[in-house]
């Protein structure tokens, strides 16, 4: 502060004001001014007294070595949170407690302020005073009017701010409209584009308009600013009603783009990122509530675009959201009802390869995150986790975007060609207890693939590789016993990883495959049991297989032929494999030693079964076979069984032999990737196939694969 300053100045230091030339400049409002000098000065003594005391509780003085005890520094310090500091500190000012002087570490960051005396305080208030004598010529603008954001309007505040080199009128613009799900829904609008119906009435009004403002004429001043205001309300409403009529059923209101430019603008700014991260802990609580309870998404569908502006926050997966405002949201998220899911991710199907990664690895760091910050185990479940079990949910929609963004094969299914299965009139165990049988019509199917219209199996190839989206730490603390009662029993209250099998490895699959496997044999030995009981039946709880090791093949496959025309439900049951002549009990590794056997011979090149490609190191059918159809529907029992029994075999087949165990039709890319010399070939029949339409399929002939 200079000497002139300080002349005009009556709260500056005593030595430098002239109280004669005070008395003469004093204008008629500075006795008032002066009557309440002394409490201002008061006030404001007190605050910075208080701030000192919670940055000491918080931040400390830097010093490692400080004995007091009231400071973050000292070494007996325990720590609390802000909302704690800020009651102790009110405490420590009220019995004067030790206040510590900066050290010189803690200079040059936030709170080297700290080391301002009274005099920097008193100075601040004489600016004040100043500011409040020429409160008419400057008047401060705190954007307290501004109830959404637009590209326009953020870009306005940011370059005032930068003026100004201060950042907190657009902080608090930040944390108003980012911590509000109204403001979120009605911000970084997309621009109405009229029809030519809707511009010829604008023009109607228009004329209208200008009628009416002729007979309004003779009104007064104050009639004509009601009118006008509550006109403007009714159209912002008319118009906010319009967008939620006429908006599509794959369509958003939120300007993507822009809200991606202003993210891009902002982030970069270490002072404003702390806005976005405190506006979304405040703000997602509010959107779970309003989920849960309120059903606002069937009301506003507008009300989508807050969970797209805040996915398109580059630093979600920084570790200052990982903590809590990540969590929140994605409990907020997973709230959506499955319509809403569903427009997500349609929407994020039309994004980029990049940007579906950049979402996927958010999710997946939140897990990551919370998995090793946790010592789960099999009393503290990972299941319980509710960070966990959100972050999950909302990557299946990122999931399900990376499906339908990629290659889609929807018209080669086999499930509109199927017969219905006709019911069984074999009692289960469930039946005989009294039990409804479960899952008559498959394997259950997840709701969002059924809102979709699409299955994983028909995704040639997804934006982003399907190995990605699992998540090994959280596969090595999975209790998958657990975790497969609760997919089984289906409650509510516990979640199955299992509904998301696109985050669980191979190991883990194998895993659950072997425990459904094992209660089915369970089951089928007890039903074994009770036809004995009530039927008088043979016991015979297991499938027994007798062989000969010079005869393996014929003899396996006879027997099976025989057990899958007379009573295919023995194939349930738990094998048990005799070799003829030896003497041993089958705890598994004979049937494993039996399947390695009948594998060697099936696929030996002197039987002529199959063909080995050197090439691709695949195995085909052999088409110059003498082998029956039904030799190699028994080949494939005993892969099945072999599977049913958990043994693994060393067996190579093209995926389109996967494919069409799972329903799919043939198409011609599968062979491409069995020879790639027949790639050539396929394609020109597909590219034909392109340009003759669908009902070109009927004249082809039949494809041996």
């Amino acid at each position: 502060m200079n000497s002139d300053e300080n002349q005009d100045c009556e709260c500056a230091p005593p030595q430098a004001t002239k109280p004669a030339a005070a008395a003469v400049d004093r204008s008629p409002e500075e006795p008032h001014l002066d009557h309440l000098e002394p409490s201002r000065m008061k006030r404001a003594a007190a605050k910075h007294l208080i701030e000192r005391y919670y940055h000491q509780l918080t931040e400390g003085c830097g010093n490692e070595a400080c004995t007091n005890e009231f400071c973050a520094s000292c070494p007996s310090f325990q720590r609390m949170d802000n909302n704690a500091a800020a009651i102790k500190a009110l405490d420590l000012y009220k019995i004067n407690a030790k206040l510590c002087d900066p050290h010189p570490s803690k200079k040059g960051t936030s709170s080297a302020y700290l080391e301002n005396n009274s005099k920097t305080a008193l100075n601040n208030l004489c600016v004040d005073r100043k500011m409040n004598k020429r409160e008419m010529q400057a008047p401060r603008d705190d954007f307290k009017d501004v109830n959404y954001l637009t590209e326009e309007k953020t870009y306005e505040i940011l370059e005032l701010c930068r003026e100004r080199e201060d950042y907190s009128p657009l902080i608090r613009v930040i944390g108003r409209v980012f911590s509000s799900a109204e403001a979120m829904v009605q911000s970084f609008r997309k621009a109405k584009q009229h029809t030519k119906e809707e511009l010829k009435s604008l023009q109607g009004k228009d004329e209208d308009k200008d009628e009416d403002e002729k007979e309004k004429a003779a009104c007064s001043t104050t009639a004509m600013d009601e009118d006008s205001a509550s006109s403007s309300r009714v159209g912002e409403t008319t118009q906010g009603e319009n967008n939620v009529q006429k908006l599509g059923p794959d369509e958003v209101s939120v300007d993507i783009e822009a809200v991606r430019r202003v993210y891009s603008r902002l982030l970069a700014n270490e002072k404003i990122e702390p806005a976005f991260l405190n506006a979304l802990v405040y703000l997602s609580p509010n959107v779970e509530c309003d989920l849960t309870y309120h059903n606002v998404y069937s009301r506003d569908p507008n009300y989508l675009n807050l969970f797209i502006i805040v996915m398109e926050n580059s630093n979600l997966h920084s570790p200052e959201y990982l903590e809590m405002a990540l969590p929140l949201f994605c409990k907020a998220m997973c709230k959506l009802p499955l319509a809403a899911q569903a427009k997500l991710a349609r929407l994020w199907s039309r994004y980029s390869a990049e940007q579906i990664r950049r979402m996927m690895e958010t999710f997946q760091q939140l897990i990551t995150y919370k998995v090793i910050s946790n010592d789960f185990n099999s009393r503290n479940l990972v299941n319980d986790d509710d960070a966990i079990v959100a972050a999950t949910k909302c990557l299946k929609i990122v999931y399900y975007a990376n499906v339908l963004g990629g290659e889609i094969d929807t018209d080669h299914n086999e499930d509109d060609d199927e017969e219905p299965i006709p019911e069984s009139s074999e009692l289960t165990l469930q039946e005989l207890l009294g039990e409804e049988r479960r899952n008559k019509k498959g394997p259950r199917v997840d709701p969002l693939e059924t809102e979709l219209g699409v299955k994983t199996i028909d995704c040639r190839k997804p934006l982003i590789p399907f190995e990605e989206f699992i998540n090994e730490p959280l596969n090595e603390v999975l209790e998958m016993d657990k975790d497969y009662t609760f997919f089984k029993v289906e409650t509510e209250n516990k979640f199955s990883f299992m509904t998301c099998p696109f985050i669980l490895n191979a190991v883990t699959k194998n895993l659950g495959l072997y425990y459904d496997n094992r209660i089915r044999m369970y089951s089928e030995r007890r039903i074994t049991v009770l036809y004995s009981l009530v039927q008088g039946q043979q016991l015979n709880p297991y499938l027994r297989l007798k062989v000969r090791r010079d005869h393996i093949i014929d003899d396996a496959l006879v027997r099976l032929e025989m057990i899958a025309m007379e009573n295919p439900a023995d194939l349930k049951k738990q094998l048990y494999v005799e070799f003829e002549g030896e003497q041993g009990v089958d705890e598994g590794g004979v049937s494993k030693e039996f399947f390695q056997l009948v594998v060697e011979e099936i696929f030996n090149p002197d039987i002529g079964m199959f063909a080995h490609d050197e090439t691709t190191r695949l195995f085909w059918f052999n088409p110059s076979s003498f082998e029956t159809e039904g030799q190699f529907t028994l080949i494939g029992i005993v892969l099945g069984l072999a599977i049913y029994n958990n043994c693994i075999l060393d067996i190579h087949f093209p995926m389109v032999v996967y494919r069409k165990l799972m329903g799919k039709k043939r198409n011609f890319s599968g062979p491409g990737r069995l020879s790639p010399s027949s790639a050539p070939e396929f394609k020109g029949l597909a590219r034909i196939r392109g340009q003759c339409g669908r009902g070109y399929d009927d004249h082809l002939p039949d494809i041996a694969y």
